[in-house]
């Protein structure tokens, strides 16, 4: 084909020019619209906000060689796959924490999109066709709409786009040496894509089946060892991760496909709506202007109404080049529509290929027609400026050419989420602060909350309160704050909303202060007037811990929680790293047997030091112990010990004479909740009844882990009981490592539960459950043959166990014995 002079006018060095200038418009339009921005960011990206800003702390003194850091660096995002808050962690290491700085990543993620949709314009049309794919995969609302939040689909869209251009790259290599080369650099992207999200697959699937089928009809054995070479390559990536985090999967799987759906109500598969849900949101994603001109551009082509041929593309290369978007777009289309759940974020990895498609058919304008080309280019931009911008004369002409919602920035007054969280810190300067939010709006819910929480140096957290009553009722005497606002509360549920009516009136709970929000409601913050845990300043630091009162009533009953309080007083970084050991005893009791303990972190693990920082405090801890019900009546006295969470070392700490008198016929008084150690404690010892004793461990814990927002009172009874465990020889030494167990478990703590696991066998090894939970841990460490091991003792003790036989059918898979796994899977399924 004869080249025009537009075509030899396209050298390398215009080329990148073109690109880059629109790499510069695009993110300089970003940037205007996020300095203009004065609003918060809302759920999901607040959510992954907060992701990143973990990362951030994590790098901030990496032990790249150390296999526990990388263990905990990975468990970090437990849901989703963590590439987008590494590279936000990176970037907000060099240009500081916050929203605008996090998405400064989109400009590493719009020069790699423009650069894969030109590159695969150009080779499967020409480089015409590929800069006008690159101009128009900016032009597309959802994708500039999408790109200034952050939210893990802007990188999850660039990654696959990146993927499928290199796949493209490697199917039309001729050469064996370049085939190899990029069979290697399609699986160092691949692995980086699944990183990012499992979903990149909906969209690579069928180009991967359509290559691998061609090449097995065809014969072509080097190629499909390619294809494998690409995939082990992309496994070194993504791998860790996945094992680290694999048990996940299966709820993340229900959490976002078909708990959504049914909230949502989305059409169900066997209705013509379910699949033709995303084809009438392509006006919506692509906008009317980017699609008709386009479309009929081709319809004019294919009809013969424009003079001559278009020299701007080969005709057989462009029916090849349409063929293979097609197997893409096609295979994505069907895949996406065929999840229950439907969600218009899930499709834009389509959008892109899209605009090549439709910057092919802007070509075909030509002749005397060709400026049809650049007035439809005009009118996008035009369409781009007025949706993100308010300077269009006439909103309902640019709704109308792109239908759906003006993506303005909000320029109004900010919300005061920074200053409320500045009136907590100055509030209690040496805790943590956990923040019952009861407000469900976009801008104040718990996740925008718990990440302003996040960046005044993780001092403070949102949480969200329980949908049932019961819950409800168990929030309100955990929680020490409240954050409430009149007015529209968006998704809060009536319960939490008439929790937020009863706290008016709560003797218990003060208004610290209120703020006037711009739509004229009440933002407030409550706090217990007698919180669970009280930090006072000393003038000067203190040489040891010491108890200076204890305050409890004089009676109480075996069985049932009495309330007591612990006033401590030493040097706040002594306090942050210690856990006390208290022990109630039976006074004359030269058995030893009678006693129960109270062992918790000091401040229950909510108290907060800065390096450097050290000062003599009071502490007051106001909470509830429970005394079991086989103590014998009588005075009991309290013998405590400090342990070093670091050093494991100990000491005696000084304390007033002080004793309790257990009496079954006392008169019961009302007590504040149990900590949350003692409520684990308690829980573990359900272990020791299987599945029906799991079902009531993980109803609580789901909502005890609301209430401390690092989980530490796990670490707390994990190094309590073990220390315990390693220096007293009790009855109590099976109810001890049920707790271990438990706390490990939940630290997700592989190695630390397995050890634990081998010495409550030990301690019964005729419990069927504990040779069973042994062989699952095994099979979470990927550790199959050991798991196998395991599970023969707990069949062998109980047979019957439906899950028992499911764990024996998953390690014979994980080894690789299929047969064997289906022989005992199949009846079960």
């Amino acid at each position: 084909m004869p080249m025009n002079k537009k075509s030899l006018s396209l050298t390398p060095s215009r080329v990148w020019i073109i690109l880059g200038l629109i790499w510069l418009a695009s993110n300089l339009c970003d940037r205007i619209w996020l300095m203009l921005d004065h609003s918060m960011p809302a759920w999901d990206q607040s959510n992954h906000l907060n992701k990143s800003l973990q990362y951030v702390y994590e790098l901030e003194s990496p032990q790249f060689l150390n296999g526990e850091w990388w263990r905990n660096f990975w468990k970090l995002s437990s849901k989703y796959p963590p590439l987008t808050y590494i590279i936000a962690a990176i970037f907000q290491k060099i240009f500081g924490v916050g929203n605008d700085q996090a998405l400064l990543t989109n400009l590493l993620y719009s020069a790699i999109l423009i650069l894969s949709v030109y590159t695969l314009g150009k080779i499967l049309f020409s480089p015409q066709v590929g800069l006008w794919g690159a101009t128009l995969s900016i032009l597309i609302p959802r994708l500039y709409q999408t790109r200034l939040q952050f939210v893990i689909d802007n990188t999850l869209l660039t990654l696959t786009i990146a993927c499928f251009c290199c796949l493209t790259l490697w199917k039309i290599q001729k050469y064996k040496e370049k085939q190899w080369l990029w069979t290697v650099i399609f699986g160092l992207v691949w692995g980086l894509a699944l990183l990012t999200k499992q979903s990149v697959m909906f969209f690579l699937l069928t180009p991967l089946l359509w290559l691998g089928l061609t090449y097995l009809w065809q014969g072509k054995w080097e190629r499909i060892l390619q294809l494998i070479t690409s995939f082990i390559v992309s496994s070194l990536i993504w791998f860790p991760w996945y094992r680290t985090n694999w048990i996940y999967l299966f709820s993340t799987v229900q959490n976002s496909n078909a708990i959504p759906a049914s909230y949502e109500g989305d059409p169900p598969l066997n209705t013509l709506a379910a699949w033709t849900y995303y084809w009438q949101d392509l006006p919506l994603a692509m906008g009317w202007i980017l699609l008709i001109v386009p479309l009929v551009g081709l319809l004019l082509h294919l009809l013969r109404r424009f003079p001559g041929i278009n020299e701007d593309v080969d005709s057989k290369k462009a029916i090849s080049g349409i063929k293979w978007l097609g197997v893409y777009f096609l295979g994505s289309y069907l895949i996406c529509s065929a999840i229950f759940n439907k969600d218009t974020r899930y499709i834009m990895s389509y959008l892109p290929i899209l605009a090549i498609f439709l910057g092919y058919c802007l070509t075909l304008w030509r002749g005397k027609y060709k400026p049809v080309r650049w007035v439809t280019l005009g009118v996008a931009i035009w369409v781009m400026v007025t949706n993100l911008f308010p300077i269009s004369f006439n909103d309902n002409l640019t709704l109308s050419l792109s239908p759906g919602v003006l993506f303005r920035p909000y320029m109004g007054p900010e919300i005061p989420n920074t200053e409320l969280m500045e009136t907590v810190r100055k509030t209690t300067p040496y805790q943590l602060a956990n923040l019952g939010v009861i407000a469900n709006t976009d801008s104040i819910n718990h996740n925008t909350l718990n990440y302003y929480g996040q960046l005044a140096n993780f001092q403070i957290y949102g949480r969200e309160l329980g949908n049932k009553a019961e819950d409800i009722q168990q929030d309100q005497q955990y929680f020490d704050w409240f954050v409430t606002k009149t007015g529209d509360n968006g998704f809060a549920r009536d319960t939490q909303l008439a929790l937020a009516k009863k706290l008016e009136n709560d003797p218990n709970f003060k208004v610290i202060k209120a703020w006037e929000l711009p739509d004229k409601s009440t933002l407030k913050l409550y706090q217990r007037k007698t919180p669970s845990v009280r930090v006072e300043s000393l003038s000067k630091p203190i040489d040891q811990i010491k108890l200076d009162q204890v305050i409890i009533p004089q009676k109480a009953i075996p069985g049932l929680p009495v309330a007591v309080t612990y006033e401590w007083s030493g040097n706040l970084s002594e306090l942050n790293s210690g856990i006390v050991l208290l022990d109630w005893q039976l006074m004359g009791d030269k058995t030893k047997t009678n006693f129960w303990i109270h062992d918790h972190g000091f401040g229950q693990g909510m108290l907060y030091h800065k390096s450097g920082d050290d000062k003599g405090v009071k502490l007051i801890e106001t909470m509830s112990m429970i005394p079991p019900k086989n103590m014998l009546p009588g005075q009991y006295e309290l013998k405590a010990t400090y342990l070093n969470r670091q050093t494991q070392k100990t000491y005696p700490i000084n304390i007033p004479k002080i004793t309790l008198t257990l009496d079954p016929n006392a008169y019961p008084i009302v007590a504040p909740p149990l900590d949350l150690n003692s409520q684990l404690r308690g829980l573990s010892l359900n272990l020791g009844q299987g599945i029906d004793g799991l079902g009531k461990i993980f109803d609580e814990i789901d909502r005890i882990n609301q209430y401390d927002p690092i989980q530490d009172y796990l670490k707390q009874t994990q190094e309590a009981l073990t220390y315990r465990l390693t220096h007293q020889s009790t009855q109590y030494q099976l109810d001890w490592t049920y707790g271990v167990v438990l706390s490990y478990i939940l630290q997700e703590n592989p190695q630390g539960a397995i050890a634990a696991l081998k010495e409550l066998i030990k301690l019964d090894p005729n419990n069927p459950y504990h040779h069973g939970y042994l062989g699952f841990v095994y099979l979470y460490d990927w550790q199959p043959k050991a798991a196998e091991i395991a599970i023969k003792s707990a069949l062998k003790l109980k047979s019957n166990i439906k899950e028992f036989q499911y764990l024996d059918g998953i390690s014979a898979i994980m080894q690789g014995n299929f047969i064997k796994g289906w022989r005992v899977l199949s009846p079960l399924l």
